[in-house]
């Protein structure tokens, strides 16, 4: 319908009396009006998406740690939320032009509305960014993930929760100010609008239905709204045709041909869950040539290595060297740097003074005359050292399945196709007892299982060495011996392995050797049942005293609880 035609009588037919509701439905359906919708949709559609592009960058920028970029980034969020849109569309239009940039209405609009944008969803951006855990990052970094692939892979999938909300309110917020690009031409709706109304002065029924117009546009929008909302969310029911996949795997693992099976949606009959995995067949799946090498030769070794937070020193001069298929047990109080040796070793944390080698080479850093200096391409260092890490408080990846957590590294990093990164990751998973919750997400695991799934994960990058960051402290205490059973097999499969811990008794059972840290040194070391039963510093006699009470009163308590 053309402007003429509304102008006449509202109605297809000029001059047709008609009752409001006809006449309403009239301007709605009108292709004057909808023209004008189509352009304040292709001018938020634009404007956001360079607004929102522009927004994760300010939004980087303020989150890194050069403080003349932060102040950068922070002034022209300051600038830009602090004065009226309006005004800031006027300047572009007439102001630029001044310094030779000269763009036509649309344009303009496009440019305004997108570093308007840019302001504001730096803010939701970067709130939903530290919103997620930063235990997020370190164990991505453990795997050898560089910043950008954890954020587009770990960080920015969690974090969009947060963000939806906040983005989702901006977009339908651009898409009704575009009304006040009018005031640089925009033959946009609510422009289309005042013209007819500026001919026949039907105010109530012609804003109505631009009303009406805006209201369908914005309903779509929190449609959208929700069902981002829903594919982010870890809670959702996500089932996968995962039978033909698993059936492959288990006939490799079983030395057969399995049959072809139709495709097929939901959980896997029991059977294809019973797979006995052995210590051997563990070796195998987490084995690589170098593994096995040089069994009882030096692959770590700390020397005078130092550590200091804002003055305070954690480690002071730690010296130690791990042989190959050796398994070390670190005790000592909390404090006394156990774990900020662990991340010293990955590289997780820098070295203040001293060296750390894994098989004869630094991990991430390089020697420049008498120092060394952290390289430029750190998570590839990692990715090269292979230095598998178990955290404290499990620190999977919370929107992705048990076997997703598995599989990631491998493929991001070591470059595995998905078929092959998938049957490790179902050998893996059978092998720490888990393959019936392969497609479980993290919430939906006992913490006892989640250790488990951290362990394959970490398996999955075919580690030199293992570093076990307490990894049963954060575990019920009748949750704590199927971690414990795992990483028995694991010794028993002659991985290396540097266990911090507070079990005595697996400490005694497992290590062939213990240290005993405290006050950031090495107090004491040697042979599991020398440490422990025959002590001969006094901090550590008192440091078993205590644990060894400990755990004799939290047997007493499983077992009472066992006899009620």
């Amino acid at each position: 319908m053309t402007l003429g035609q509304i102008v006449a009588g509202g109605s297809p037919v000029a001059g047709q009396s008609a009752s409001w509701p006809i006449e309403f439905v009239s301007y709605v359906f009108s292709g004057f009006l909808l023209a004008g919708a189509l352009t304040a949709v292709q001018i938020t559609v634009l404007a956001m998406s360079a607004g929102l592009v522009l927004g994760l960058g300010l939004a980087l920028v303020r989150l890194s740690s050069v403080a003349p970029l932060r102040a950068a980034a922070w002034t022209y969020i300051w600038m830009v939320r602090g004065t009226p849109q309006l005004l800031q569309l006027v300047f572009i239009y007439d102001a630029l032009p001044l310094i030779g940039l000269k763009f036509d209405s649309f344009t303009t609009a496009v440019v305004g509305f997108a570093l308007n944008e840019a302001a504001f969803s730096a803010e939701i951006i970067r709130g939903g960014i530290v919103s997620v855990s930063r235990n997020q990052s370190i164990a991505a970094a453990s795997l050898g993930m560089g910043r950008f692939l954890t954020l587009r892979r770990i960080i920015l999938p969690q974090a969009m929760r947060a963000i939806t909300p906040g983005v989702t309110n901006d977009t339908i917020g651009m898409l009704k100010l575009s009304s006040i690009a009018s005031v640089i031409f925009v033959n946009e709706l609510t422009f289309r609008a005042q013209q007819i109304v500026g001919q026949n002065f039907k105010f109530f029924t012609v804003f109505c239905a631009a009303g009406a117009i805006y209201l369908a546009m914005t309903s779509a929008i929190s449609l959208l709204q929700g069902w981002v909302e829903r594919h982010f969310d870890p809670e959702r029911n996500r089932s996968q045709p995962r039978v033909p996949l698993l059936r492959r795997a288990v006939g490799r693992l079983r030395g057969g041909v399995p049959e072809p099976v139709e495709q097929t949606a939901g959980p896997c009959p029991a059977d294809l869950y019973v797979i006995e995995t052995d210590a051997a067949d563990l070796h195998n799946v987490i084995g690589s040539d170098d593994v096995a090498a040089g069994i009882g030769q030096p692959v770590l070794v700390s020397s005078d290595v130092r550590k200091a937070y804002s003055g305070r020193e954690v480690l002071s001069g730690i010296e130690l060297t791990v042989n190959r298929g050796e398994v070390v047990a670190v005790l000592g109080p909390s404090g006394s740097g156990k774990s900020t040796f662990l991340r010293l070793i990955s590289h997780l944390e820098s070295v203040d003074w001293g060296e750390i080698v894994l098989d004869g080479r630094h991990v991430g850093y390089e020697r420049r005359g008498e120092a060394l200096k952290p390289v430029s391409g750190l998570a590839k260092a990692r990715a090269d050292a292979r230095i598998g890490m178990v955290f404290q408080h499990f620190d999977l990846f919370n929107h992705l399945t048990a076997i997703e957590n598995v599989i990631e590294a491998p493929i991001r990093v070591h470059g595995l196709t998905r078929s092959e990164a998938k049957v490790l990751g179902v050998r893996l998973l059978a092998a720490v007892g888990l393959l019936a919750h392969a497609d479980d997400l993290p919430h939906r695991l006992s913490g006892g299982q989640q250790q488990r799934v951290a362990i394959a994960r970490a398996l999955a990058i075919r580690p030199r060495l293992m570093l076990f960051d307490e990894p049963t402290s954060a575990l019920d205490p009748e949750l704590v011996g199927e971690v414990l059973a795992v990483i028995r097999r694991l010794a028993d499969a002659g991985m290396t392995m540097i266990v911090v811990t507070h079990e005595v008794r697996f400490a005694r059972e497992v290590a062939d050797r213990v240290v005993f840290m405290d006050d950031g040194k090495v107090i004491e070391e040697g042979p599991a049942a020398q440490v422990i039963d025959n002590p001969q510093q006094p901090r550590t006699r008192r440091f078993l005293r205590r644990v060894v009470q400990s755990e004799s009163f939290e047997a007493e308590e499983i077992a009472a609880g066992a006899g009620s």
